[in-house]
């Protein structure tokens, strides 16, 4: 019998969770194992893995760390549990939301561009009497080896007469210049142009060439005595203003604006062109200079990580420590389905699933053991074919002496683990139960477990009548990416999924349908982009629910006698909310060398709003409690109030019922973001025919609930309207009427439809990658 508190307790104990929807659970989980947590969304198995259990670690951490540290940590507070033991330092590998910047790539994620630019640096062939250049010049990132042109960016941008005057017929008064901004600012930069002498209303066509010239490009800002129009009911008097050009305003706008919707405004009149000077590829001539086997670092770069490793031959010692280190350090990536990407793709275009497996190849070679590796659906955005080697990878860090605990839903990864943790049995306050705990096989014994329904289920897919087309759209040839003049037809009024391995181009081929396609009417496209990068983002004031809760409260006995309006039940605005936080309810924590972390608000604890505002109440609750339901108590509660009704009903449709109303949109998962954009045009109501664009819109999702998703999805198609989905869920594929396949590979292995027709059609190619899983799922052998 082992000490559960000696230091050679083989399990990791976990005594009285209360993390969120937790019931004050015990738990016993073996360490040196596989050990997977399931249950449907919002179950709390991840309150138990991430919320308490890494976060205990976590805490161990910094409290052992200096006392400047331990003080910002409690500001950050430990997890509600009574007792953890037996638990050894822990690394989190979560589907990080926060999108990286354009300078992130896959080279910098992976740390592998630091060993190429080594190998350059170290080992590559120089011109006759060039200086050896140290490492920081082959990175663009740098003052040292950024292109001064584009500061290492690769592109710059401009515009042109065309795209700032897009009608040459109108004059300056009328809105000739279209870049100019609206209201007073537009109307002050026409005033000073008729000070300076100009015609500002004769059409923009008929001024004379070197005119227009000046006014759209010059880099003169003279300052004029403006004596406005004088109107009959204000006197304005003369003021001194300022000219800048269109193109001034535009870039100045564009690099400078913190408001996202100018930003987006000014990019419509700039076009972006690899740098002139660098050829695109960010670096200082001296950098692309030197070349290792006849190729620039550049090269390299932008080679996929398969080319790259097969063509690093040393030609010395010294490069070949180098080039041994580099195709070690490749080779788990391309174990993990990446082979296809290369070290110069910006990391903001890669998936949270692509991003996680990059972070997990790393620590493959990091040498750490008797560590907890916490992992957070590691298979999200995975092709079947690709979920054998991600197990391959999680038995390698088990067998180098770590205990492996992964929070998943893809029922493969299930089977292949060593000790199964099952909550629920439902979401929010009707689960927060560990309903199994132990070897994979004994869950089939636990009857109100939604997992073993799914797990333990060998029945073929319920067959389908495929539904008939009422039309086909076509795009292509497409010339993008990997796509190379591939042309596709999608059939309108059915269910199309599009499927492929990783990096075959699936998402480059439907981003290629737009509301020009002939043939789509209204298009909705529904990504898995954040609905807010901050805590002021969230679930409800990105529905409107705040907006119509909040007019509840202001029609209050309580609100009126206080004369308090709509505006005082707004946390985004001063009056009725906490000054401390701004009305965040948390507060940014700064965490020296870590990244910066957020707390509840030690003022209002989270409520975002202030004493007197919480003093109004509804139906016995203040507007902080509101926001404290989740969807699924909110509906009840807010019954008879047939706006918010509305909305609540259609977020329980998508499978939503177990987030709080109030939920911040940093604690949100990209497949429950893009479920909140799919409800939020739900309640819109529909006129006409609308074709839906979703990707991978089951990510993150129980296959409980990804029932619940399809039967929405095909309740639109029912109604007349058109769904495309990019799905790697084989029950999903198995139920649509119509499958494009992509492949064979990822990369350039890929980007061609190998596989069009039906699901029983499209398990007869003998090319398709797909066609065995779904062949599986289609006749219950999975």
């Amino acid at each position: 019998m082992h000490d559960p508190h000696g230091p050679h307790d083989p399990y990791v104990r976990v005594r009285g969770a209360r993390e969120h929807n937790l019931k004050g659970i015990d738990v016993d989980i073996p360490r040196d194992v596989l050990a997977v947590f399931t249950g449907v969304s919002g179950s709390g198995k991840s309150s138990l893995a991430f919320g308490t259990i890494y976060a205990e670690a976590q805490r161990r951490y910094f409290e052992s760390v200096a006392p400047y540290a331990r003080r910002l940590i409690h500001q950050v507070g430990a997890p509600k549990v009574g007792e953890i033991t037996g638990l050894p330092p822990a690394v989190s590998l979560q589907q990080r939301r926060a999108a990286p910047t354009s300078r992130s790539s896959v080279g910098t994620v992976t740390n592998l561009s630091n060993s190429l630019r080594m190998l350059f640096s170290r080992a590559g062939t120089y011109p006759p009497g060039a200086e050896r250049l140290d490492s920081d010049a082959f990175s663009p990132n740098t003052a040292a080896g950024a292109c001064p042109q584009c500061h290492g960016l690769g592109r710059v941008h401009r515009t042109s007469e065309e795209l700032l005057v897009p009608d040459p017929s109108l004059s300056i008064r009328e809105g000739a210049i279209a870049a100019w901004p609206g209201a007073w600012q537009g109307k002050n930069l026409r005033d000073v142009l008729g000070a300076l002498g100009y015609d500002v209303d004769r059409p923009w066509r008929e001024l004379p060439a070197d005119a227009r010239e000046w006014i759209l490009f010059t880099d003169e800002q003279p300052v004029v005595t403006v004596h406005p129009v004088r109107d009959a009911d204000r006197i304005q008097r003369p003021y001194q203003g300022t000219y800048m050009s269109a193109r001034r305003y535009v870039m100045k706008t564009f690099s400078d604006s913190k408001s996202a919707a100018l930003r987006a405004k000014a990019e419509r009149f700039l076009t972006s062109t690899p740098c002139p000077a660098c050829g695109g590829s960010r670096l200082r001539p001296e950098a692309l200079a030197v070349t290792f086997g006849g190729r620039t670092i550049a090269e390299l770069a932008a080679l996929p990580l398969v080319e790259l490793a097969a063509g690093l031959d040393a030609t010395s010692e010294t490069a070949r420590v180098l080039t041994d280190d580099l195709t070690s350090r490749i080779a788990p990536i391309v174990e993990l389905g990446l082979g296809y990407l290369s070290l110069d793709r910006p990391a903001p275009t890669l998936s949270a699933g692509e991003l996680q497996r990059l972070r997990l190849a790393t620590q493959l070679r990091s040498g750490l053991f008797g560590v907890v590796y916490v992992l957070d659906e590691p298979s999200a955005g995975l092709h079947p074919a690709d979920t054998e080697a991600l197990l391959v990878v999680l038995e390698r860090l088990k067998t180098a002496g770590n205990s492996v605990f992964v929070v998943e839903h893809h029922l493969d990864v299930v089977r292949g683990a060593d000790w199964l943790v099952d909550v629920g049995p439902h979401a929010g306050e009707h689960g927060g139960r560990v309903l199994h705990s132990g070897p994979v096989a004994g869950l089939a014994a636990v009857p109100e477990s939604a997992t073993a329904r799914y797990l333990f289920d060998r029945s073929p897919a319920p067959a389908r009548e495929v539904r008939e087309p009422s039309g086909w759209l076509k795009t292509g040839p497409i010339i993008r990416h990997n796509l190379r003049g591939v042309s596709a037809e999608f059939p309108l009024g059915v269910f199309t999924a599009v499927t492929g391995v990783s990096g075959s181009g699936k998402s480059t081929l439907i981003g290629e349908i737009t509301r020009d396609t002939a043939g789509v009417g209204r298009l909705v496209s529904v990504d898995q982009k954040p609905i807010g990068r901050t805590p002021r983002s969230n679930l409800a004031t990105y529905t409107g629910l705040l907006d119509v809760v909040r007019k509840v409260f202001a029609a209050t006995e309580g609100a009126r006698a206080r004369g308090f309006g709509v505006g005082r039940f707004s946390f985004n605005v001063a009056g009725g909310r906490c000054e401390t936080c701004q009305g965040e309810g948390f507060v940014s924590v700064e965490l020296l060398f870590l990244p910066s972390t957020y707390a509840p608000c030690p003022d209002c604890g989270g409520a975002r709003y202030n004493p007197q505002t919480l003093e109004v109440t509804y139906r016995g609750r203040n507007i902080a409690q509101v926001l404290d339901l989740t969807v699924e108590s909110a509906a009840e509660f807010f019954a008879d109030t047939p706006a918010v009704a509305r909305s609540l009903g259609t977020l329980l449709d998508v499978g939503l019922g177990y987030l709080r109303l109030g939920q911040p949109a940093t604690e949100l998962s990209g497949g429950e973001a893009q479920r909140i954009k799919l409800a939020s045009e739900l309640q819109r109501g529909r006129r006409g025919h609308t074709l839906y664009l979703l990707d991978e819109p089951t990510t993150g999702l129980h296959p409980a609930d990804v029932d619940v998703l399809m039967r929405q999805l095909h309740g639109l198609v029912d109604a007349g309207h058109t769904v495309i989905v990019v799905e790697h869920d084989m029950s999903v594929v198995a139920g649509a009427d119509w499958v494009v396949d992509l492949g064979p590979g990822g990369g350039d292995a890929g980007g061609r439809i190998v596989a069009a027709g039906p699901p029983k059609e499209v398990t007869r190619s003998t090319e398709s990658r797909t066609a065995p899983y779904l062949a599986r799922t289609l006749s219950g052998s999975r």
